[in-house]
């Protein structure tokens, strides 16, 4: 199945905010195995979302727009919808009750006549219940086709994309003997991992396929069988993890550093502290991005000057000094400093460059230490990631995710210092 993406608003054409939208829904998509084949923004005009739903079901089997659902008058979306699907939009009596529910929440009066508004919607489409806002995702069908409309509003159209548009379509590709299988393969560039897989790509039966689909600091890898290759799709698999042996990868299928991280720590029953200075706090985002963090994520700091490092965290002046922000001793420093302050049982700690500026010959942008401090002592690792300062904060956010880990499931009793 191939599915194209419509972002709706004269906001994001002016570049007044970022479209993220698109990116979520797109990876949702392909977890799924559905190929996102064009991404496209029109304006909150009737004409161009006439064009863009024209455009979109002509060369794709699903459709995804997010925008225009809100409840003033530029907001067009809906209405343009229920015409361009040949309904009308009726006032529909359970929407108003989620709605009301919604607002509750809310200081008294808060149910306007546009809150009102938002259960006006077309006769003949499926609702999808919007428990984060207002606006009501819309199902429509047509020859086959799927076409939804999605509120703009990120953590909305993530929602209702999680909860309500995955699973549907799941079911629907059922019927069509589509499955996929996916693992997360660790520290290797996507350009490498496809010259050691080529000779297994290149066996792969009609119908399967290996996709690619890389992040910072690992890649994801989908194996997708259709029609009659579905027979074949485990003897396939099987042989793909043995073309990554020697490699370090992971079954999980949503292998994110961060997902794998919320669901071991857990499970391992301690707690854990940053101590941050390049990434900026962005360790300690990665982990209560999870639902639970509280149970394991006792704080952090994000020590960026060195006054902090030395008044908050306990770094030697003389240390900062002599060897610097970026080097061994501090990051060691800043690890133990945070485990201690904090009474956790293991703590993890950046500081780096992460550019553009500020990189040495001595210590080039891109140079970051990290190290874990944990009942049984400390350790610290150098790492040279990239020459771009966004790739350098995610990447060592995420290789300090998996040392904190690897520390905790295996103690490092053997290297310790």
């Amino acid at each position: 199945m191939k599915a194209i993406i419509v972002t709706i608003g004269d906001e994001i054409l002016l570049g007044q905010i970022l479209d993220t939208n698109s990116r979520y829904a797109a990876a949702a998509l392909a977890r799924l195995g559905i190929e996102t084949v064009k991404m496209l923004s029109v304006s909150d005009t009737p004409a161009q979302i006439r064009a863009a739903a024209d455009d979109a079901l002509s060369a794709a089997d699903v459709v995804i727009f997010t925008g225009g659902l809100g409840p003033t008058r530029d907001d067009l979306t809906k209405k343009t919808l229920a015409e361009y699907f040949g309904t009308r939009l009726v006032f529909n009596e359970q929407a108003y009750t989620w709605v009301e529910q919604f607002v509750s929440h809310y200081p008294k009066g808060s149910m306007n006549e546009y809150n009102k508004n938002q259960a006006m919607l077309p006769e003949k489409c499926t609702l999808l219940r919007n428990r984060k806002g207002t606006a009501c995702g819309m199902w429509f069908e047509r020859d086959g086709k799927v076409l939804v409309s999605l509120p703009g509003v990120p953590f909305e159209a993530e929602y209702l994309i999680k909860e309500e548009v995955a699973p549907r379509l799941e079911k629907r590709l059922a019927g069509d003997l589509l499955k996929y299988k996916m693992l997360t393969v660790y520290d290797v560039p996507e350009s490498d991992l496809a010259m050691s897989l080529q000779h297994f790509e290149n066996r792969l039966p009609s119908g399967m396929a290996l996709a690619y689909l890389p992040s910072a600091g690992f890649v994801r890898l989908r194996l997708t069988a259709k029609a009659q290759a579905v027979k074949k799709l485990e003897a396939c698999w099987q042989d793909l993890l043995k073309a990554l042996q020697g490699r370090r990868f992971t079954l999980a299928e949503h292998g994110a550093v961060e997902d794998i991280f919320a669901r071991e720590i857990a499970a391992l029953g301690v707690t854990v502290a940053t101590a941050e200075s390049c990434t900026g706090g962005n360790v300690a985002h990665l982990i209560t991005a999870a639902a639970g963090a509280s149970r394991y994520f006792l704080g952090g700091v994000v020590a960026y000057a060195n006054e902090v490092k030395e008044h908050v965290l306990g770094v030697r002046a003389e240390d900062l000094q002599k060897y610097g922000a970026v080097s061994e001793c501090v990051a060691l420093q800043m690890a133990c400093g945070v485990r201690e302050r904090m009474g956790a049982d293991f703590a993890v700690s950046t500081t780096g460059i992460a550019g553009p500026d500020g990189g040495t010959a001595e210590k080039p942008v891109g140079t970051v230490w990290i190290a874990v401090a944990g009942p049984q002592g400390a350790r610290a690792q150098k790492f040279h990631f990239s020459a771009t300062r966004e790739r350098n904060i995610a990447k060592a956010s995420v290789k300090a995710l998996e040392l904190l880990l690897e520390a905790v499931k295996h103690g490092r009793q053997s290297n310790m210092v």
